[in-house]
């Protein structure tokens, strides 16, 4: 194996640690939700809740994954979360929950931002187009992760009993994956500027492009399984496959990614995707039967895969902005999408059906081809990188 493959194959098992362990916690939301009763309005709070520890997690672990080295701290918070979501598996009522939620969210939220920022600073060195396929993993752990709670429903296991066998197994095998030698940039210096800050110049529209397609990717993970149970009318132990085949589009996207910007440059790849997005949501929301759903769903993980890749290569190769600090400020605008997508769709189930709810995700798909050219800055970025 040579070194690059090595390196690749390292940083690639972080990415399938955080993408699985969020599997996991998402394919067993509807057994959550029968656990405390929770209505939708109140589900979605809850998920705002752990979409608050991530937000809040971003520039915190930028900083310290600067100052401590990304490696380090990529393997750190792969601990961390282990841990976060047996404690999430033991909560004994709604306020526990609450708060069990908020540290997994903090540690998931962490750790994406070191092991993006390990993976900019390999890829950079390595003269690669990395990001993509990486991004691509993320997605594959997340569809195991789901196919878990497939398989963890079909046997009647507990979330509680899942939760623990899967923070067991999967930052075990993780940790083994990532054993490699690899020194990364570290600064003592505080960096100047506000705490929490948004991405500025370029780096503003490849964060909105982002953002449309991260909540509508937030969306399908935390509610596709009761989207097919309650709208689509699926048996329960089929609900977590609509995440599964969502999440392996992703990794199929993804692995192209690279092929397809270069081909295509940043700006028609972006429109591609919106137009995919809008197709994919159009099936899901308009005729929401279980096959046309999960095709619809196809479609949408097609349509979604490529934006944040882009957004963070970007920021990790910005000549001004430390690699960490610059994923951090996207991550807050674009990855926070996902986090706050689940809290968004919640609510809106107040005032409309949850397949009304759904529409959202249309909308959000129709401003990504609206603002696909605006980040064109991003295609010079990866040909100077060529």
């Amino acid at each position: 194996m040579t070194l690059h493959q090595r390196q690749w194959l390292a940083i690639a098992s972080a990415f399938v640690v955080n993408g699985a362990l969020y599997g996991v916690w998402a394919s067993r939301i509807p057994a959550v939700a029968k656990t405390y009763s929770l209505e939708h309005n109140l589900l979605g709070l809850l998920l705002l809740v752990l979409a608050l520890g991530a937000l809040v997690s971003f520039p915190l672990a930028g900083r310290f994954s600067d100052r401590l080295g990304a490696i380090y701290m990529t393997r750190v918070t792969t601990l961390m979360k282990a841990a976060a979501i047996i404690v999430l598996g033991l909560a004994p009522n709604i306020w526990t929950l609450a708060i069990s939620l908020f540290v997994f969210g903090a540690c998931h939220g962490s750790m994406d931002v070191c092991m993006n920022a390990w993976a900019a600073e390999v890829e950079k060195a390595a003269r690669k187009h990395w990001m993509s396929g990486f991004h691509a993993v993320w997605s594959f752990g997340a569809g195991l992760g789901a196919l878990s709670g497939y398989i963890a429903v079909s046997y009647e296991l507990s979330y509680t009993l899942h939760f623990f066998l899967a923070a067991l197994i999967v930052p075990s095998l993780g940790l083994w994956g990532m054993r490699i030698e690899w020194t990364s940039d570290t600064s003592d210096a505080a960096p100047p500027g506000p705490l929490f800050s948004l991405p500025k110049g370029p780096l503003l529209f490849a964060g909105i492009f982002a953002f449309c397609a991260t909540l509508g990717e937030g969306a399908m993970a935390d509610w596709s399984a009761i989207y097919l149970i309650e709208v689509a009318l699926a048996q329960e132990s089929i609900a977590p496959l609509g995440l599964a085949v969502f999440s392996a589009a992703m990794v199929f996207m993804r692995l192209m990614g690279g092929l397809v910007i270069l081909r295509l440059g940043t700006m028609w790849a972006g429109i591609a995707s919106g137009i995919s997005a809008v197709f994919g949501t159009g099936l899901a929301v308009g005729v929401a039967t279980p096959m046309v759903a999960m095709v619809g769903f196809v479609f949408m993980g097609f349509g979604y895969a490529l934006a944040m890749p882009l957004a963070y290569s970007r920021a990790g190769n910005d000549p001004v902005i430390p690699a960490a600090q610059a994923i951090a400020s996207v991550a807050t605008l674009g990855y926070g999408g996902m986090l706050v997508g689940p809290a968004v769709i919640g609510f809106l189930t107040s005032v409309t059906s949850l397949r009304g709810a759904f529409g959202l995700l249309l909308v959000l798909a129709i401003a990504m081809i609206v603002v696909a050219p605006l980040i064109k800055p991003t295609a010079t970025a990866l040909r100077d990188r060529a």
